[in-house]
Parts: structure tokens; sequence; C-alpha cells
């Protein structure tokens, strides 16, 4: 690697094809997936021998290079470990927080490999949540060229009409840029709405946001499917392993 200093941080540019790219190492790991330790790149909080590293593209090679974040030496991962959470409401997201609020990765009591969260559910929404230290899962469930399905079970505040759900079908603009079309089934009207709608887009709490711009808050909000996984089985906080053949068909989008 060739680096120039410039105040308390290295910035690194690549050479040769030799080695993997930095951030599939660290989501092989298990410490984050590519994006998110892109960010962590970006924010001078991983080191490469022992120099900061804060453009992306680096490459390192696993068994001769020492790789840490914010200060702990990361190792390549040995065993891969799948796991499938029924999320509940209240919890964040994330296999830490700053703030010190409870996280997924908590009630994976006795699960002795680290592994992270694959995509969100934001605190106020439950449901299943698949958690793995296999980067290439990871990219494979949340690229948006890859359209993996995730379905939801939608309270509404008020009656959704069937122009609206059209709406919904077609995608509208959010930050700009329009939503993929969706599947949205109404399951019940009364006072409030029932509705099922499938994503192949994760966008951060996309689909509150997309029924706020109708003008109907989300009241419930909960993942029942995550590609050809579901579970109906599994209690909110409790959590299993993914048998091979759930694992297998997650990986070739079967």
């Amino acid at each position: 690697m060739t680096t120039r200093t410039s105040g308390e941080t290295t910035e690194t540019t690549p050479e040769g094809p030799g080695g993997i790219r930095l951030q599939k190492f660290l989501a092989d790991a298990g410490i984050a997936s590519r994006r998110e330790g892109e960010r962590l790149i970006q924010a001078g909080r991983v080191e490469v021998n022992g120099q900061v590293i804060t453009a992306l593209g680096v490459r390192v090679e696993p068994e001769r290079d020492q790789v840490r974040v914010d200060g702990r030496r990361v190792r390549p991962v040995g065993r891969r470990a799948y796991y499938l959470l029924n999320k509940p409401k209240g919890m964040i997201t994330s296999a830490s927080d700053p703030e010190g609020r409870p996280t997924v990765v908590d009630l994976l009591q006795g699960v002795r490999e680290r592994v992270f969260p694959v995509g969100r559910l934001d605190w106020n929404s439950e449901g299943l949540l698949i958690l793995t230290n296999d980067g290439n899962l990871t990219y494979r469930l949340t690229h948006p060229a890859n359209h993996v399905a995730k379905v939801y079970r939608v309270k509404v505040k008020g009656s959704v009409g069937e122009e609206e759900i059209r709406t919904l079908r077609r995608g509208l603009l959010l930050d700009g840029r329009r939503t993929l079309p969706a599947r949205v089934e109404r399951i019940s009207s009364q006072v409030n709405s029932w509705l099922e709608v499938t994503l192949y887009e994760g966008r951060k709490n996309q689909i509150r946001r997309m029924l706020d711009r109708l003008g109907h808050r989300v009241q419930k909000l909960k993942r029942i499917a995550i590609g050809p996984i579901r579970d109906r089985g599994l209690k909110p906080g409790e959590w299993r392993r993914l048998t091979p053949e759930e694992i297998r068909r997650l990986l070739e989008g079967s």
C-alpha cells in the first residue's frame, strides 16, 4: 500500500489486484455490512498495520495485514453463523449503541460468534430479522439490484382508499427518487386499515414515509417474511439458527 498522511489520518490508495477490499474484509469478519464498513473507514475508525485508513478501495491480505476497528484487532472469520430473530419493539437494530439502548444482539444470549443484523427494523417496528457474519449473504439480501422481497403487515390510521393503494403499488417520490413498484394488499378496513406490503428495496423507514405522504400514520409494523423465510411460531424476542436449506435458498434466491 502507498500512503500519504494528512493531520492524524492516513489516506491510502489501492495497489495492484492482490488481497481483498478492506470493507469486504470487515464484512466477512462480521464487523459490519459492506456499506457500514465503508462508513467506518471514512470516519477514520479503521487501522491497517498501525495506519488510520480513510480512503475506500484499499486492499488487504487477511493473513498478513493487521486490521483494527476502534483499536480492536479484527481477525478473519472461520465459522459462518446464521440466525433468525423475531425482533420486538423497543430495540435498536445494531450490534451496539453509543447511547446504551438495548440492541437486537443483546437477545442472542449464548451465541459465541460475532454477528450483525442484515438490514434494519426501526425502534417501533417488529418482526423477522437475520443476523450473520456472512458478508456475501448480507450483500445478497441488501443490495438494491437483487430485489429481495420483504413482506410486512401494517396497521394504518384511517381507511386507505383504492387510489391510494394504487399509488403505493406504482411508487412515489421519496427524497427526489421514486420508490420501486410494491405489492400492496388490503387485509381489512374499518376505522383503521390493515395492509400487507411487499417491498423490493430497503430505504430508511420506507413504509412509514410512504404512508405519511398519503396522510396515514402507521400504528403498527411487523415484518413477516424475508425472501423465502417465514416463521409464525417464533415469538417476539426468540431466535433460532437458520437451517442449511434456508441458507441455501437465501443465497441462491430460490
